[in-house]
Formats: structure tokens, C-alpha cells, sequence
């Protein structure tokens, strides 16, 4: 992974009341936190906007900490289903003075050989992240996480170990569920979100890039299952704007088919049916179902690290 650069951030000590008040008028800054200001430009974007407010915290911060959580997940450059607006850290303290209200202060630094430094800052090793996020966000965001950690060079059993050390701390058959199911092969959110769905339901872990060789030559569909010869394709609406790549598509798609395979697409509003989805492929690979309650199992915003 080559490391982005963070946005640059400003701080508000020796700027003129007058100047700022200004700035902020006319759209020459915005507010990232308090006392601390960047371009719109360099922060129109989710991510960006709170890896600013990452960068503004640890200037402020005067003890030891490290970012974790989805904090960390960003740092180390992994998608997330969703951004959040605070930002994570290990702390050796529970709070400390001039608490920020967008600050999640998680009790607990971690040991020397868990963290790093990624952009310049001190970060939760790629293992502890993962595993971080398995334990306090929701299933499918977790597992958006750990697909994505895999195939950036997480090593499985080194988050299972973490998983260990905690032993039955809150969270934590969940995190063990999450890693143990996450795959390297799932190359978008949507992928492993589409994942999470037949996964969360109860039907066989489908295979990712499965390879498919037809008249055009060998193609890698998103995941599926070669027994049944059945595929699915998450579908993004932004690899469709080019119509050459829309043409390109329909004859990959009538290859594989072709060559008796059945594709079913999926699409972003699928997935919050995923009942549905779980039924048409349901209709073309009839198995027993067998819920693996541990994605879907509700728990509160934050587990207390």
C-alpha cells in the first residue's frame, strides 16, 4: 500500500480574530475541530475530513496514545462501509483535560509490539485494528474491515491470537466469527458486504474471483459457488459510466452464461433487502440454511476495550 498524504490543517493560535472570522465567511477554511481549520478542497471528502481531525487531535495530544478503531482502519489506508465522525484512540487514561465531545477515548495503550506509525502518526498494529473493529462495530462493517486487512498482508492467525488474548470479553465471539469468515478475495465493500448477506443468512461461504473460462477467455467473477455454477456480481454504479465499459460487460456477461453459468447481479439496494437475495439463490442452489448468529447478532455502539 503507498501511504497517502494526510490534509494539511491549520491551527487557529496566532491567526487574527478578525482574518479567521473571515476565512470562514468566504470559504478560505473550514472547521475541522475546534481550533483547528483546512481548505474545503482538502477535506470534501469523508475520509479526509477525519483523518484532519486525526491530525488535529494528536497535535493537542500531550501523553501517549495511538489511533484505533476505524481511526486506525483509515490510517492504514482500508475501506470502511461507513465513516464515522469521531475519531478513535487508545489512551492510557479513561479522559483527559479539554475532552473533545468527537473524540472516542478507548482505556487500555497498547503494548509497544501492537502499534506503528502510518502518515506520521502513532496507529494500533494492522492485527489490533482488524480486530478492534471486529469487537465494537457492527458485522458487516467489521467484516468490510478484515476482507480488506487480508488482502492488504494481515496475517489471519495473528488477529485470532489478539481475538485469544481477550478470551471472553464483550465482542469478542464476534470478532472471532468475523476474522475466521474474512477473505482477501473480496476487492470492494460492496463485495464484502454482498458476502455478509449470504454469509449472515446461513448458506455455504461462497468462493471469491472464481475463475471462469469461457470463448472470450478466463474471467474472475466476484465470488460464487462452482458446484452449482452459480455467480454473483456486485454492480457499482461508477464502473458503468463509460458505455465502452458497459458493452465490454455485456459480452463478459453473455460468455459466462454461455458457458453454463448463472450470474445474478447485485446492486446497493439489494443489499438492504438481502431476504431477497438470499432467496434467488435460494432458487437456484436449494441447501439448508444454517444462520450464523454471530453476524447478525445486535450490540451496542461501543464495547469498552
Amino acid at each position: 500500500m503507498s501511504p497517502t498524504r494526510l490534509p494539511a490543517v491549520h491551527p487557529a493560535s496566532g491567526v487574527p480574530d478578525e482574518w479567521l472570522r473571515q476565512a470562514l465567511r468566504d470559504g478560505t477554511w473550514v472547521r475541522v475541530l475546534r481550533g483547528a481549520y483546512a481548505r474545503p478542497a482538502d477535506v470534501d471528502a469523508p475520509r479526509d475530513l477525519h483523518l484532519a481531525r486525526a491530525l488535529a487531535v494528536h497535535r493537542r495530544m500531550r501523553s501517549a496514545h495511538a489511533f484505533s478503531h476505524e481511526t486506525a482502519a483509515l490510517l492504514w489506508e482500508l475501506p470502511l462501509w461507513r465513516v464515522p465522525s469521531d475519531v478513535h484512540l487508545r489512551h492510557a487514561v479513561r479522559q483527559g483535560p479539554r475532552t473533545d465531545p468527537s473524540v472516542t477515548r478507548h482505556h487500555g495503550l497498547p503494548s509497544p509490539s501492537e502499534t506503528t506509525r502510518r502518515l506520521g502518526l502513532p496507529v494500533t498494529s494492522l492485527a489490533l485494528t482488524v480486530v478492534d473493529c471486529a469487537r465494537t462495530l457492527r458485522p458487516l462493517d467489521a467484516l468490510v474491515v478484515a476482507d480488506a486487512a487480508l488482502a492488504a498482508g494481515l496475517v489471519r492467525a495473528d488477529a485470532l491470537a489478539l481475538v485469544d488474548e481477550v478470551g471472553r470479553g464483550r465482542g469478542s465471539a464476534r470478532a472471532r466469527a468475523v476474522v475466521g469468515l474474512a477473505d482477501a478475495g473480496a476487492q470492494s465493500p460492496g463485495e464484502s458486504a454482498t458476502r455478509w448477506v449470504v454469509l449472515r443468512a446461513g448458506l455455504p461461504a461462497p468462493e471469491t474471483q472464481v475463475r471462469v473460462t469461457t470463448r472470450l477467455g478466463t474471467f474472475w467473477a466476484d465470488l460464487g459457488w462452482t458446484d452449482a455454477r452459480l455467480l454473483l456480481e456486485y454492480d457499482g454504479r461508477v464502473k458503468y459510466a463509460d458505455p465502452e465499459v458497459l458493452v465490454a460487460e455485456k459480452r463478459r456477461h453473455d460468455a459466462i452464461v454461455e458457458a453454463g453459468w448463472t450470474v445474478l447481479r447485485v446492486t446497493k439496494e439489494d443489499l438492504r433487502d438481502g431476504a431477497a437475495l438470499v432467496r434467488r439463490v435460494l432458487a437456484r442452489m436449494p441447501v439448508p440454511l444454517r444462520p450464523r448468529g454471530h453476524l447478525a447478532h445486535p450490540h451496542p455502539r461501543r464495547a469498552s476495550s
